[in-house]
Formats: C-alpha cells, structure tokens, sequence
C-alpha cells in the first residue's frame, strides 16, 4: 500500500482504503460509493509528479495504473490513463510517428501529463500537453461519462481569467469564455473529473534530428547563444545547465571539459552540421549516430537523477522550482536566481528549458536552516516571476506542495471564479482535495 501513498516529490500521504480499478465500472462504482459517503478521492498513476497532486490526506486512493489501452492509427493515438510515454512513444514510433510532449520522465502515465498538462524539452518547438489532446473521456464524480473533442464547448458560463505573458502555463484552471471541455480538463489537476482515456496527436517522425551539447565559459556566452539560434528553423531543443549542473554531471560524464561555466543541449530537426561546426566552441559534442543521441538524452536526464539522490542523502524534502518568465525576462531572471542563491551561500543547481524562459532551480539543502533558508527564496523568486509577468508553474502543476503559490498569481476573484467551476463539477468538493486549493 505504501507505494500508493508517496510521489517524486517525496510528501508522504495515507489513505483508509486503496483501489485499482481495472474497466470503467469498476471506477464508476468506487465513485459512486464515495459520492454517497462523502468521502474524499485522490487520484494517482505512475507516481512520478513533483508537486504531490498524487498524494492522498486521507480518504481513498485510487490508481489508474491498469487503464492500459492503446491504439496507433495515422495521426493519432487512443491511450489509456495508465499507459506510459514510453509505451506510447515505442508504438508510435514503429508507424514512423511519435507524440510532441516530451517529459524528462518518460514512465509517467498519459492520464497524469494530462493532469498537470506537461511538457518537457521539446516544447520550445511543439508547446505543451494542452496542443496535443484531441479528446478525453472523463469520469465526473456524480457518475456522468463525458466523451469530449476539441471543439465541445463547456455548457456553462465560464469567466477570463488573464493569462501569463509566457510560453507556457499550468497554474490553475485556464479560464475563458466560450472555452472547451477538453481544455477545462487539461491540467486541472484532477480536481474537476478523472480522465479514463485520450485521443493524442501523433506527428511524423522527422528524417533527421542533429543534436548537440555546447560549451561556454559561462551564462553570458550562453545566453547570447540561446537568442541567436531561437528562430532557427527545426530547431525543437534548447535546454541549459548552468556550472554547477555541470560539476554533479561529472559524477557520471568525466569527459565534460575543464573550465567550462554553462552549456546548451540542442535538437534540430533536419540539422546543418556545417552551421553548428561554424558556430559553436570547440569543444561541443554533436551526435553522429542514434547512439550518441541517446548519450545525450541521458546527459540531459541523469541530472535529475542526481539531484533527488543528493537531497534523499541529506534527509530533505526536494526544494524546487517551475517558474517561467516573459522571454524578454529571460536574463535577468536567471541573474537573479543566481545572484540571490549565492547570497545565501546555498548549494544548488539551475538547468532546464531556457529556450522556453523556463528553468529549474533546485536547491539541495544540509541543514533545516538551508531548507527554512530555500523555502523563503523560493517564495521570492515566485513573487519576482509574477511581477515579470510570468508565472508559478510552467509545467508541473501546484498539486498539494505548491497550493499557496496560487494566491502569488492570482486575485482572490480569481480564485473565487476558478473554485465556483471546481464546485459546479464536483459539489461536495471530493475529487483530489488539496490540489491547487487548501483542502476544505
């Protein structure tokens, strides 16, 4: 049962009863007996969320795991909530197709990057989750089924609420008049319905993709770099390690050259080799066969890894950040980062979709000082990203560890607004209590 009550994260949850369905009766039935006794539904996958969105403060759990349909056709994929992105990648692939969003973590489920409306690294070029859902259908605690496409119109007035000046936003719910189920759904974090299955886009696989891992003496040269090659054409990666990502990385890549401040892994669909060789240091990686491509997709995801190693090691709960800023604001949020970081004398690390305006800061405490010390940053640097016009989370979610961010972005209207929706789907306020609002 244990490992139904824990995420990524590492927030520890409990639950009273614990369930995994396996057909849509059977879940339609759990709802049922939990709508009659009130009792409160945390919904869970894989499990690899950062935020606790999957976590359950009581009540029941219940698992999508074994939702596990999955249908390739031209164009498009039907995909059980519990099937991973590996899984659907592997078969995609075997129709020269593949699915645009891209998570680090490739065995989370569908029905949770829908939860959270994830992206990853190619969302420089393809955008987020959201792009790709052409249908859901989804489970609603009163018992109803909606089958939903692109193009149903929600059936009750729904608000503005404005939106960051970012590429990417997953805070709360993303309201607008006239909007449609599927992107009502889409990142609510599985507080308005449970999603059972999804039709995905799928999209060609290119011919070619050149990838690249290129050094600079530090952020500076890297920063002038990312706005000189964002409008190359293909170009569907850029993604940064800042020096010390590169210091915890030659744990494991001793070949990462000495001296080096920053680097930038790029992917370009379709790539001249002769304009990376003119115009990156010398010595930058680039990949030559599908072997080296997957180096470094391990480069780019071993420094997660890492990091989680690091801070369950020291006996600290993961202090990290999804913010994203207006592309204008790019640079001086970075500077800011680093600049506050080091003030505080805190071991960390920043990498992440700076192609995007979006990086991670992870900061990797010793002490409950440095932790009480990085929780007051993090809460800065929220404040900072908002006043930029950006936003608090980019692509994770708030789940129940990033719930008191909300009120950093948005009003209490609307706040109110997005609750008044939340209630209308579910009255009794049972399906994932905790997530984006304190629990009632």
């Amino acid at each position: 049962m244990e490992t139904y009550l824990e995420d990524a994260s590492g927030l520890k949850g409990k639950a009273d009863e614990v369930f995994a369905p396996s057909t849509e009766e059977e879940l339609l039935a759990i709802l049922s007996e939990a709508r009659g006794a009130g009792t409160p539904i945390t919904v869970g996958g894989a499990k690899t969320g950062v935020t606790g969105g999957a976590v359950p403060q009581g009540g029941w759990a219940i698992s999508m795991e074994k939702f596990l349909r999955l249908e390739i056709s031209a164009g498009r994929a039907i995909a059980g909530a519990g099937v991973s992105l590996e899984a659907l990648q592997a078969a995609a692939s075997r129709t020269g197709q593949f699915y645009a969003p891209d998570p680090t973590e490739r065995t989370a489920s569908v029905g949770g990057t829908i939860a959270t409306n994830a992206s990853g690294s190619r969302s420089f070029r393809y955008g987020s989750t959201r792009k790709h859902v052409l249908g859901l259908r989804v489970a609603l605690i009163d018992g109803r089924v909606l089958h939903v496409r692109r193009g149903d119109a929600v059936d009750f007035p729904v608000p503005q609420i404005p939106l960051p000046a970012t590429t990417k936003n997953t805070a709360g719910y993303a309201l607008s008049p006239g909007m449609d189920w599927v992107d009502l759904f889409v990142g609510s974090e599985g507080t308005l319905g449970i999603t059972i299955e999804a039709e995905l886009q799928l999209l060609p696989k290119p011919d070619d993709v050149l990838a690249g891992v290129i050094f600079f003496d530090g952020d500076e040269a890297a920063l002038n770099a990312v706005d000189a090659w964002r409008s190359l054409e293909g170009l569907r990666m850029i993604e940064y390690f800042d020096c010390n990502s590169l210091a915890i990385l030659r744990q494991r890549f001793a070949e990462i050259p000495v001296g080096v401040g920053a680097a930038l892994l790029v992917e370009q669909e379709n790539g001249d080799i002769d304009f990376w060789a003119d115009n990156a240091p010398e010595d930058s990686w680039f990949a030559a066969s599908d072997s080296d491509r997957e180096r470094f997709r391990k480069f780019r995801h071993t420094l997660p890894e890492l990091v989680n190693d690091t801070v369950r090691r020291r006996g600290f709960m993961k202090l990290n950040s999804d913010f994203a800023v207006p592309l204008a604001a790019n640079r001086e949020m970075l500077e800011r980062y680093h600049a506050r970081l080091q003030a505080h004398t805190l071991d960390y690390v920043i990498f992440g979709h700076i192609g995007d305006a979006h990086v991670h800061i992870n900061v990797l405490p010793k002490s409950e000082d440095e932790y009480a010390r990085g929780q007051k940053l993090m809460l800065e640097f929220a404040r900072q990203a908002v006043a930029l016009g950006g936003t608090i989370s980019a692509e994770h979610g708030l789940g129940k560890r990033k719930a008191h961010l909300l009120e950093i972005q948005y009003t209490p209207e609307q706040i109110e607004a997005m609750k008044a929706v939340k209630r209308r789907l579910d009255p009794g306020w049972l399906l994932n209590r905790g997530n984006l609002f304190p629990a009632l």
